[in-house]
């Protein structure tokens, strides 16, 4: 009971997660500080949990990674448009190459599925080895990007949605624990990870950014004194 109890936390919070971005990059247009390559890891990696769960019938992984592929997909659009350097040939094999190597093992590992002799949780099981490993790597380019470049602009990330991920994955971290799918802990404890090393560079950052507008602040202000007493005559 407990067990999906934790299942069905992590749906609900992994079915939030992506909006407070969605809103920030697709309202907004602000994908400054996001990584091409984990965008396009974001739609696929859901694709790919999909039909992890057709396979085993787990309506959890299911309906939460549909949402997660659909908020990815209006992701990655906005960074698209909005980063038009992105959008050359070279940036999308660099970007994608990954991506591309996910989906073809997916649609590779569904077909086999499709055999009489391979049956779904066997198929689920190859497919969730697979995931399991990408994961490790998809979980790299965001925090890799942020640690490299300490001076980028971050106003393209929502610290919400890093925070509702780490919750998420550490809901998922339990449940493929309770359930006793390994293919669904392991990748949840990297995701959680992530998330983490994410949270902690964007609170690291955050004592500059409000210093910067206090300080902004004080010279507004000082504008506005500045401006009455020279229109008084003084």
């Amino acid at each position: 009971m407990l067990t999906h109890a934790f299942g069905a936390i992590g749906a609900a919070l992994s079915m939030s997660i992506a909006w407070p971005q969605v809103y920030r990059s697709c309202v907004r247009r602000r994908t400054s500080g996001l990584s091409a390559t984990a965008c396009m890891l974001g739609v696929t990696m859901p694709v790919g949990w999909v039909t992890y769960g057709l396979l085993i019938s787990d309506p959890f992984q299911i309906v939460t990674n549909v949402v997660a592929a659909s908020t990815g997909l209006a992701i990655l659009v906005a960074l698209l448009i909005t980063q038009p350097r992105l959008r050359s040939g070279r940036a999308l094999a660099t970007s994608g190459a990954m991506a591309g190597g996910v989906l073809l093992a997916i649609l590779g590992i569904a077909a086999l599925a499709a055999l009489p002799q391979v049956t779904g949780p066997a198929a689920a099981a190859m497919l969730g080895t697979v995931l399991a490993a990408v994961s490790f790597v998809s979980a790299i380019p965001q925090p890799l990007s942020l640690l490299r470049d300490r001076t980028q602009d971050l106003s393209g990330l929502s610290p919400l949605r890093w925070r509702l991920a780490a919750a998420a994955c550490a809901s998922w971290l339990l449940y493929g624990l309770g359930t006793g799918q390994p293919a669904v802990w392991a990748s949840a404890l990297v995701g959680l990870t992530s998330a983490l090393v994410v949270n902690g560079v964007l609170f690291a950052r955050r004592p500059r950014r409000t210093r910067e507008v206090a300080a902004a602040t004080v010279c507004w202000r000082h504008d506005v004194i500045t401006r009455s007493l020279a229109t008084a005559g003084i």
